[in-house]
């Protein structure tokens, strides 16, 4: 390896650890670089992070012999295919980390030393002052760790971490056939990811849970939120043009209060999961935009039917009193009459120009298309709810 690309090497570790990506993803670069298979594990020998195509063990404790505790870059004791190095702090050892393929893993000194650093620097923060690294904040933000908002406050800023007023949940999940190509393209997806989110309000949080990349966007204002939903169904073609194999799919919560982040994510989930099911693969799902279908694959109870019945139709009905209009009327002809429009301008006693005019509208003002057959299923459940508890 030239020392130009060393340096590229040590940026692209630099730019992930500056944005909180952690030991996965560091692993991640060096496995994708190395086309290696990495194991990072703590100075207890804990599992902390695997990447590659390369198979790995679980542990290399059994065949570090001494050189666990020292710098040498040493291969594995037993006639292993494998390097290790202790991953270090001063004189304190942090961890280990270990290579394993079938080309020639001396070659690689130079980028494992380069990413050990960067994975100590990341472990030594875990240790140091701050506790925990800033990316174990968003985790315990979303798993409902904290008591209550001011104790997630409190360790937020003691994490150097800035908190907007609100957020909005996004899942990412790279879209991929070849299990030999998953590590590189999560770590291109995550890139380009924090690329698109970044934020002048307040800190873009991330949250890695399997193959699924969760972003925690500010959106202190609904513009902001309208903008994290753009930014994201334009990600899949901002990728392909580095990865034009790489296919994204996506899911975007609703715009939640800070601590409230786990129900967007929630959402975003949903959403993913919706789309794919619906569109096929590298889709983006927005969660307020599905209509029906996450109460339905929720299992919505009645109180929730109700509040989306009403939520779907205000609309409609503020504008039919604003106006002294009769869409809703018109719309539930429409759909009574089997969606033939000449019985329903015959029932409402207008012309069928005009029942053609006022479908336009339906769909303007609610945004959804009326030929579409799940704007139509949203619209449908929504009115079916409002005559059974009305």
């Amino acid at each position: 390896m030239t020392a130009d690309e060393l340096v590229a090497f040590a940026e692209e570790l630099a730019r992930i650890a500056a944005a909180g990506g952690g030991c996965k993803a560091l692993a991640d670069v060096l496995a994708r670089r190395g086309n290696v298979g990495v194991l990072v594990e703590d100075a207890d020998w804990r599992h902390l992070a695997a990447a590659g195509s390369a198979r790995v063990p679980s542990s290399v404790r059994a065949l570090v012999g001494a050189s666990a505790g020292g710098r040498e870059y040493a291969a594995l004791a037993n006639g292993r295919s494998g390097r290790t190095l202790a991953i270090a702090a001063g004189e304190k050892r942090l961890g280990q980390i270990s290579v394993f393929g079938a080309g020639d893993l001396d070659a690689l000194e130079h980028v494992v030393r380069l990413t050990a650093s960067a994975i100590g620097v990341e472990l030594a923060r875990e240790q140091g002052a701050q506790p925990g690294r800033r990316r174990a904040f968003w985790e315990r933000l979303a798993t409902q760790a904290y008591v209550d908002a001011s104790a997630a406050r409190d360790d937020a800023s003691a994490r150097g971490i800035t908190l907007a007023s609100h957020y909005v949940a996004i899942a990412l999940e790279p879209e991929v056939s070849d299990e030999r190509t998953a590590s590189s393209d999560q770590t291109a997806l995550r890139e380009t990811a924090i690329q698109s989110f970044r934020s002048g309000e307040g800190d873009v949080g991330l949250w890695e849970r399997g193959a699924t990349l969760f972003f925690f966007v500010p959106a202190a204002r609904e513009i902001d939120a309208a903008n994290a939903r753009t930014a994201t169904s334009l990600l899949g073609r901002n990728v392909s043009k580095k990865h034009p194999h790489l296919r994204v799919g996506g899911g975007v919560g609703s715009r939640v209060a800070f601590f409230d982040v786990h129900e967007s994510l929630a959402h975003a989930q949903s959403a993913l999961t919706i789309s794919r099911r619906l569109y096929g693969t590298g889709r983006v799902g927005v969660h307020d935009e599905l209509g029906a279908y996450p109460l339905l694959l929720a299992g919505a109870d009645a109180k929730a039917l109700r509040d989306f019945a009403t939520r779907t139709l205000a609309p409609l009905r503020a504008y039919d009193e604003k106006h002294q209009t009769e869409l809703e009327r018109t719309l539930r002809l429409y759909f009574s009459v089997g969606e033939n429009v000449k019985t329903a301008a015959e029932q409402l006693s207008v012309h069928r120009h005009t029942v053609f005019y006022r479908l336009r509208q339906i769909g303007e003002i609610c945004a959804c298309k009326l030929a579409d057959p799940h704007d139509q299923l949203t619209l449908r459940m929504a009115m079916a709810i409002d005559a059974l508890t009305n």
